[in-house]
């Protein structure tokens, strides 16, 4: 896909501090409130309920300001070829070797991140390459930590192929609070981890799919930062070739 292409269908949009995901959701919550607090000050004249509903409104407020922050993060490793950088805000929660049969049908490398309402939303592309395959699929809305999710929940699949010919299978996956999970991406386009995958809203969770023989160099309970932490590396050719 060209990239004159790519902008006809998605227009870049002008970078605030809130992502423009949460917009709509932050206008109209503002408006809700100060409708609430006006009513509450205007017609029952309670004071003790008064603030008590102001202070409850700035505080949902500024936690929604924060969940929709948009951080500016650029990355120069993220060009480099083989090179794992976190595709999300959040905790290292799994990392293990599992058969991946939706898609991929091989058996992988696992990584899972969790993110929390604290976390930034937005999602990042892992590694540098092509991207081969976009779905959706619907599902339930289970916890984002219960490993369950992965397979039960609400989804949606990126497949990129990198330069050395590794397939690499990045999922988003909503929890029991999320109900919509944007992909920006699309098939055909070429990506690095500077590319901005998607969002997904509150609480839940990115799982990777590596080839075997990945290197993953942090353990399990690790914090992580999206677009910034080095995750790995992937195998190079050579021994990709040798497994």
């Amino acid at each position: 896909m060209t990239t004159e292409t790519k902008e006809t269908l998605f227009p870049k949009k002008r970078r605030f501090f809130i992502h423009h995901e949460g917009f709509h959701l932050l206008l109209g919550a503002f408006f809700l409130l100060l409708l609430l607090n006006w009513i509450i000050a205007s017609f029952i004249n309670l004071l003790s309920l008064s603030i008590v509903v102001a202070t409850l409104s700035v505080g949902f407020l500024a936690l929604a300001l924060n969940f929709f922050r948009n951080p500016r993060r650029e990355t120069p490793q993220a060009d480099i070829p083989n090179v794992i950088t976190s595709p999300c805000d959040g905790k290292l929660v799994v990392i293990e070797e599992v058969y991946e049969e939706e898609i991929l049908q091989e058996r992988c490398l696992k990584v899972s991140i969790f993110m929390s309402i604290f976390d930034v939303h937005i999602n990042w592309v892992a590694v540098k390459g092509c991207v081969t395959h976009v779905s959706h699929q619907e599902g339930n809305y289970l916890m984002a930590y219960l490993p369950k999710s992965s397979t039960e929940n609400e989804r949606s699949a990126v497949v990129i192929q990198t330069p050395e010919g590794h397939r690499v299978l990045e999922r988003q996956i909503a929890g029991a609070v999320a109900r919509r999970i944007s992909t920006y991406v699309m098939k055909g386009e070429e990506v690095t981890g500077n590319t901005s995958l998607g969002f997904i809203k509150f609480g839940s969770r990115i799982d990777l799919y590596l080839p075997l023989g990945t290197e993953i160099n942090l353990p399990i309970g690790s914090k992580v930062t999206g677009n910034s932490t080095i995750l790995g590396t992937l195998p190079s050719k050579e021994t990709s070739v040798g497994m």
